[in-house]
């Protein structure tokens, strides 16, 4: 796998003019890439290092353009630890935004909510994280670079402009903590009682990762979850891939339009 084979191929589709934003969108959320104008649009296919497509609700497509004036790059669609049971599986992509000129990691996910009052449908701003599946990406990299600090991951000065965007948008999202669990099989009502004595606000899948690998190569970190579902137990959830498109699927609006403010913001 290899960077520099993926930077290549993004150069011969017309890239030349440095990134400002990149962003990883997760399930139900790949839309916004198609807002982009004058996209370079690149199957993960043809990106050395880039992931296989493995979940539906994933195009597997980096687009590159402008978008609110920000040159932007979004990756539609990510590759999990469970589909591979490799936590570097997008060290590749994060290394190439990296590459591509990128100062800013903006990351998304479907989540489940923790919190009866965090209903489906709403948003969450991510502020911190509990990496309860146990495996870091970092593992194997062979310098002291591995011993990266993780507070403030989430970068404040970024989660000031999303929530200033979300003001000026009419929406109220919420903010709090994402626990990372490994899937693919859904929690437990066990665990999610756990999760909630730990402080975990939400819980998913993804994400964790990639905040890592970006903090690894000195990218500035924000996050946004689509809370899809109450997480298993709660109110008698029992929480299915399903609903999480679904939902992902219905709340892309609010979500899109709080992206697009947040772009308005970022030079503010």
């Amino acid at each position: 796998m290899s960077t520099h084979a993926a930077l290549e191929r993004i150069r011969a589709a017309g890239v030349g003019d440095p990134i400002e934003v990149a962003m990883v969108l997760g399930t139900g959320l790949g839309g916004l890439a198609d807002q982009v104008e004058n996209p370079a649009i690149i199957p993960y296919a043809e990106l050395s290092g880039f992931p296989a497509g493995g979940v539906s609700g994933h195009a597997g497509r980096l687009v590159v353009g402008t978008l609110e004036g920000v040159r932007v790059a979004f990756a539609q669609g990510r590759a999990h630890y469970y589909e591979h049971g490799d936590p570097r599986a997008m060290a590749v992509p994060v290394e190439t935004f990296g590459a591509l000129g990128a100062k800013t990691l903006l990351l998304s996910n479907a989540c489940g909510s923790l919190r009866a009052d965090w209903r489906p449908g709403s948003l969450a701003i991510l502020n911190d994280h509990i990496n309860y599946a146990g495996v870091n990406p970092l593992i194997g990299v062979a310098s002291d670079s591995r011993f990266v600090s993780m507070t403030n991951a989430y970068s404040p000065a970024l989660r000031a402009k999303l929530h200033a965007a979300a003001g000026k948008a009419g929406l109220a999202p919420h903010e709090g903590v994402y626990m990372w669990y490994s899937g693919p099989s859904f929690e437990t009502p066990a665990e999610i009682r756990m999760a909630r004595i730990l402080g975990a606000d939400v819980i998913g899948m993804s994400t964790v990762p990639e905040v890592i690998l970006a903090r690894h190569i000195g990218l500035k970190v924000a996050a946004v979850s689509v809370i899809t579902n109450l997480a298993a137990g709660i109110e008698g959830a029992s929480p299915s891939h399903a609903e999480t498109k679904e939902v992902a699927n219905a709340g892309a609006a609010d979500f899109q339009r709080l992206i697009r403010g947040f772009l308005r913001e970022y030079h503010g």
